[in-house]
């Protein structure tokens, strides 16, 4: 059985088949062919390799260990270089002052050692059809992995709407405009995400660019043209766009390939249009 993101999970959910929204309604099941032995039935050696790269989950744990040495035992060194000296207050003064851009730089490495392993792990993520026991999943499961336990809790979480932010994400691949304001982080496939001039992403939303659905994964674009806004808490998934100057409600979800026309809201799960207060159309025809 499937129960779409956002959706309420029906108290009986019969086997093999899909439900959507917060009041759950049955939809067609369709069915994803495979090979069942890169999928549901995986080859050893297959199993094997995917040990291999998910062991290798734990290096963003040890790179913060060593970021976390070097800052202490930097500040170490500068604070008792003055103490030997007889000096205690004035190395204690400059290891306030050297601490800010100290802190700085670990977040900043941190920051982009994640770029890096990006690039050199997965390169450029595309549209098309994975299975779960393919390389490219585990690669692009072990770059995320990189971005979440180094980049996020150092720079990215505090840079979020802002143009510090939009850079790193540029790094990373997304396509974003001219004054867009982008208040969360889970931009799944970098390559796949493209924000237009002026849009708005606000905090705890999900621009969703791949599905599992039979262990297959599915990768599409999404798109938020010029002027557009997804509100808080809301997804957009897989092939969906959103037209320019259209606006999203809070807790809201865009079904895979929806495409929003302009100048619209829309609001719900999954969303439905809403009519314009008068007064709010009458303002963006004097803009």
């Amino acid at each position: 059985s499937l129960v779409a993101v956002l959706s309420s999970t029906p108290y009986r959910a019969p086997r093999g088949t899909s439900w959507l929204g917060r009041r759950p309604v049955e939809i067609p099941r369709k069915k994803i062919e495979s090979d069942a032995s890169s999928t549901f039935a995986p080859l050893r050696r297959l199993k094997i390799g995917r040990a291999l790269v998910e062991s290798l989950r734990l290096l963003p744990a040890i790179i913060t260990a060593w970021l976390d040495l070097a800052v202490v035992f930097i500040g170490t060194v500068i604070f008792m270089h003055w103490f030997y000296l007889g000096q205690a207050s004035k190395g204690l003064f400059i290891l306030i002052l050297i601490s800010g851009p100290l802190i700085l730089a670990a977040g900043t490495i941190a920051s982009l050692i994640p770029v890096v392993i990006k690039w050199l792990v997965v390169g450029v993520f595309r549209a098309g059809d994975r299975t779960l026991f393919s390389t490219f999943v585990w690669r692009s499961e072990l770059a995320d992995n990189f971005v979440e336990p180094l980049a996020v809790p150092s720079l990215v979480r505090m840079s979020l709407g802002t143009p510090m932010f939009n850079m790193w994400a540029r790094l990373m691949g997304t396509r974003i405009g001219r004054d867009v304001w982008c208040e969360t982080w889970w931009l799944p496939e970098f390559d796949l995400i493209t924000l237009e001039d002026r849009c708005t992403v606000n905090r705890g939303t999900v621009l969703q660019t791949h599905l599992f659905h039979d262990r297959v994964m599915s990768i599409e674009p999404v798109v938020l043209h010029r002027g557009a806004c997804l509100g808080p808490n809301s997804f957009l998934l897989p092939g969906a766009s959103i037209g320019e100057r259209s606006t999203i409600g809070p807790g809201s979800l865009v079904l895979r390939q929806d495409s929003i026309p302009s100048d619209s809201m829309w609001e719900g799960n999954p969303v439905q249009r809403v009519a314009v207060p008068t007064t709010q159309t009458k303002e963006v025809r004097v803009s």
